[in-house]
């Protein structure tokens, strides 16, 4: 299987399967525009005995809330298949919306996709690597952030920021729209 596609405008996909494993390739931005087509695409790739996926986010320069419940969303999915969902190459933009959101301890990330496909532990970021659970943090940049330290996500948190609904309301764009903005006000400046 080897395929490319734009799943919506911004955010193009490409998935190829190694040895059982299915890679997809996210590149753009992943945000709510996007997302509910992304959610379908990767949701596609899980069947009972094939339902491990590896996403290499090395090329996403945004990801929103929206985003992150796809990803989480088909992790607990792949979960009880038998399969398993691993980040690969996360870029520095996506990890940090990953740390500061608390999820980079539940979902596994790995700094290639080689390591990701192979599930070598010791490739895994943090110190989960030792106990086999979820990576604890990217070491790039975004760990370095200034300011007072974050207050981690707990479960129920993480439950809420799966089941969001993702349908398109203006309320829901502009705060994404403010989420980009904080996040990236380099980008801000470019796109004026």
């Amino acid at each position: 299987m080897n395929s490319a596609t734009t799943v919506h405008r911004g955010l193009d996909l490409s998935a190829r399967s190694e040895g059982g494993i299915t890679i997809a390739e996210l590149a753009g931005e992943l945000d709510i525009a996007n997302a509910p087509a992304l959610r379908e695409q990767l949701l596609s790739f899980l069947r009972p005995g094939s339902s491990r996926l590896v996403i290499d986010l090395s090329k996403v320069s945004f990801c929103d809330a929206t985003g992150l419940a796809v990803l989480v969303s088909t992790a607990r999915r792949a979960g009880p298949l038998g399969g398993f969902l691993r980040l690969a190459a996360v870029s520095p933009q996506v990890a940090q919306v990953l740390e500061i959101t608390g999820l980079h301890r539940h979902l596994a990330n790995f700094p290639t996709v080689h390591a990701a496909s192979t599930g070598a532990r010791g490739a895994q970021y943090g110190k989960a690597a030792a106990t086999g659970r979820a990576a604890v943090a990217h070491p790039g940049p975004a760990n370095r952030l200034a300011g007072p330290p974050r207050v981690p996500a707990d479960a129920g948190e993480l439950r809420g920021a799966a089941t969001i609904p993702l349908t398109s309301s203006p309320a829901v764009a502009a705060t994404a729209t403010r989420l980009r903005q904080a996040l990236n006000p380099a980008g801000r400046l470019a796109a004026t």
